[in-house]
């Protein structure tokens, strides 16, 4: 790799950011391949700039690794900000502002962990040299300094996440057959009270100091280690294992292209969770992509980490600050307090999940355009002014509602800096995603991505406004669509070809771990990857997720539905709504439902209906209006009204439904980490209700209870 020069950017990431420009207007943003199209599929689509050109690997052919990328970056940036945190004050129990690593301390403790780890595993008797390393933690500087340390040995980490409990992490040390498992110390007793039945566990590094203020002989560091030694287990804390690399140096040892970087285990909403094999090309073309098609991030950039790092999506973001010079803070930990995070880091770039976003967009339109007098009035009026602009296709940047009330809103929120913002890991409601670009004024894009492609497949590019679509393909990608005539999707469908979404490219991982049976299902033998959500695909090469192949219910009448089709209608188009499941059973013609309902939009919604005041913070008094049938028939009214305008057919509207609190939660087990519902045990867990449900509507309507 050519020297780097301190200070100053690499030239392809300032070439690439010049890529991530738009095409022409009214060009195509996806094109399809000429002669591609095939009997049963589309033609095959790719991203404008790459055409029919050779898919490229890397934006810089002198990086092919996220190893190199950060050495680049490490040479280049040595004094910029790298990795930040923010620490508590013991006494008030405050958390402080962002303290700060710079790059070139990164660099140093990484290569010092890196051969403190192969250290460690070389006294235990490990000989090979290629290995994965467990990690498992909720997000902060010293998981990513463990993961580069990983890398520049050779090695790859294995995520486990935070949020899942023994089971699961039992089968992950199983499964990828890790001798060490890097951990916060809150798991460091459970993988201790598994390690009987995780017989390659050998060592434990703890990420926290574990000397505390004991007796000495009795801290919680020498119990730790006495129990760690009855389970035939060495236990270290990263800071001595980081002394051990000092006092053991060895050069690094870097990867190829074609080395693992991770294996990624899907969370899963049925089975065990599968392990993706990931390799550097893949994550190299991701992050690629990334760079050069949707966040055009530079040496000066900040970034909020606070997405689960198990989870891939987040991966990429960190990757692609690290190969870009940028700075990365770290949440402190708590979900219900990340806009204070926010407000104390004052992102540049900001990326994030659509619950997320939809509760940011609820509490900005109660303060602003659902206030009353002149606040509420400004507020419509330019949301309503700048709303048009979108509509339009023009930017919704306005000289005048921005300087008096959109930067206003920002920085109430703690985005005044920031000038990216990206969606990914579910559908957004298009209403949502206008909404917030009206008040943000910022590139706002949507993608698609899953674990097997390194997050990302399609991605919006800048400048479009559109919204309903996820854009066309990664430039380091192809795509195309397969019929499925069963679910009436098909390449000839009009205006717009629908299937299933296929995949083929540089960001595909090669294999399921030790799962060649589930693999050969997703990979066909022409290296197309079968992903099972169903697209449709515009006039201009925008890709939109529409349904999933599997998940269809058969009513006793004989028609197929899709439960997740209708779910995201009723989902976009009524905002007291925040999570549903709709069923449909294969005795009766009709489909019910349970949603989880936003407390203010319900609480609003309920007094309405009857009459007196609801209290959003009062659980008691939201359960006793979800329960009320006067109120369940008012929303059963709002869902028909959505459903018509959606064109849903009769048989797919919800005839009945329960309303309650955010009924899946990853601690009910009814969603996945990525938040995705896991759907058969979620109809198991609320049988009783959903039953209950045919009974009351079959009792109420005996004469159409068939119909």
């Amino acid at each position: 790799m050519a020297p780097s020069v301190l200070g100053v950017a690499d030239p392809a990431l300032v070439a690439a950011r010049k890529l991530a420009e738009p095409p022409a207007p009214g060009k195509p943003h996806g094109i399809p391949v000429p002669g591609s199209q095939q009997p049963g599929y589309s033609a095959t689509y790719r991203h404008f700039r790459t055409g029919t050109k050779e898919l490229p690997t890397t934006i810089n052919p002198e990086i092919t690794t996220m190893y190199e990328a950060f050495e680049s970056s490490s040479s280049r940036f040595a004094n910029n900000n790298c990795l930040g945190w923010r620490e508590q004050d013991p006494n008030t129990r405050a958390w402080g502002p962002y303290k700060w690593m710079d790059y070139k301390t990164v660099h140093r403790r990484k290569n010092e962990l890196g051969a403190g780890i192969v250290h460690l595993h070389k006294e235990a008797g490990i000989t090979a040299t290629k290995y994965g390393v467990g990690l498992w933690a909720f997000n902060r500087p010293e998981w990513q300094i463990t993961d580069l340390a990983c890398m520049s040995q050779g090695l790859f980490s294995v995520s486990i996440y935070d949020t899942l409990g023994p089971q699961t992490a039992e089968y992950i040390v199983n499964h990828a057959e890790l001798h060490c498992v890097v951990a916060s110390a809150n798991h460091i007793a459970t993988l201790l009270m598994i390690k009987e039945r995780c017989p390659t566990l050998k060592i434990i590094i703890s990420l926290d100091d574990l000397n505390d203020d004991y007796r000495p002989g009795h801290s919680k560091k020498d119990m730790m280690m006495e129990w760690a030694r009855e389970k035939g287990v060495v236990l270290y804390d990263l800071n001595e294992v980081e002394a051990l690399g000092r006092s053991h140096p060895r050069q690094n040892s870097p990867p190829g292209p074609s080395d693992p970087i991770t294996i990624n285990y899907t969370s899963g909403t049925t089975g065990n969770p599968k392990g993706v094999l990931l390799s550097h090309r893949n994550a190299v073309a991701a992050t690629s992509s990334c760079l050069m098609s949707n966040l055009h991030t530079t040496e000066n950039d900040v970034g909020l980490s606070y997405l689960p790092l198990a989870h891939i999506f987040a991966r990429v973001a960190e990757n692609q600050c690290l190969w870009s010079g940028a700075s990365l803070g770290y949440f402190h930990g708590n979900m219900l307090e990340l806009l204070d995070d926010i407000k104390a880091l004052r992102p540049t770039i900001f990326i994030s999940v659509p619950r997320l976003y939809n509760k940011i967009g609820n509490a900005i339109k109660e303060a602003t355009i659902e206030a009353p007098g002149i606040k509420g009035a400004l507020s419509r009026r330019a949301v309503s002014v700048k709303m048009d602009q979108i509509k339009a296709g023009q930017s919704p940047k306005h000289a005048l509602y921005d300087r008096i009330w959109a930067n206003k809103v920002k920085a109430a929120l703690g985005f005044d800096r920031c000038h990216s913002f990206v969606t990914g890991s579910a559908p957004i409601s298009p209403e949502i995603l206008q909404f917030l670009r009206a008040v943000f004024s910022a590139d706002f894009v949507e993608g698609y991505g899953l674990t097997e492609t390194y997050a990302i497949a399609l991605c919006q590019v800048l400048g479009d406004v559109s919204a309903g679509n996820c854009g066309p393909p990664s430039p380091f990608d192809e795509l195309r669509l397969r019929d499925v005539p069963e679910m009436g999707y098909t390449s000839a469908d009009s205006p717009n070809p629908r299937g299933e979404l296929l995949i083929r490219g540089n960001t595909v991982f090669s294999e399921y771990y030790r799962e060649p049976e589930k693999t050969a299902e997703a990979l066909d033998a022409d290296g197309w990857f079968h992903t099972g959500d169903i697209c449709s695909i515009d006039k201009k090469g925008r890709f939109a997720i529409i349904d999933r192949v599997k998940n269809l219910l058969k009513l006793a009448q004989g028609e197929y539905v899709s439960p997740e089709k209708i779910e995201n209608v009723y989902l976009a188009s009524t905002p007291m709504f925040t999570q549903g499941l709709v069923h449909g059973d294969g005795l009766e013609t009709y489909l019910v439902a349970l949603f989880g309902i936003d407390r203010e939009h319900f609480a609003r919604f309920a007094e309405k209906v009857l009459g007196s005041k609801v209290n959003p913070e009062d659980t008691t008094a939201v359960l006793d209006a979800c329960a009320n049938k006067k109120v369940r028939v008012a929303v059963l009214k709002e869902m028909d009204r959505a459903g018509k305008k959606a064109k849903l057919s009769g048989f797919e509207r919800v005839r009945n439904v329960h309303l309650t609190i955010e009924p899946f939660t990853i601690e009910n087990d009814l969603l996945t980490p990525t938040l995705k519902m896991k759907r058969p045990p979620a109809v198991k867990m609320y049988r009783e209700i959903l039953d209950g449900l045919y009974k009351e509507h079959n009792a109420e309507n005996p004469d159409k209870a068939k119909l």
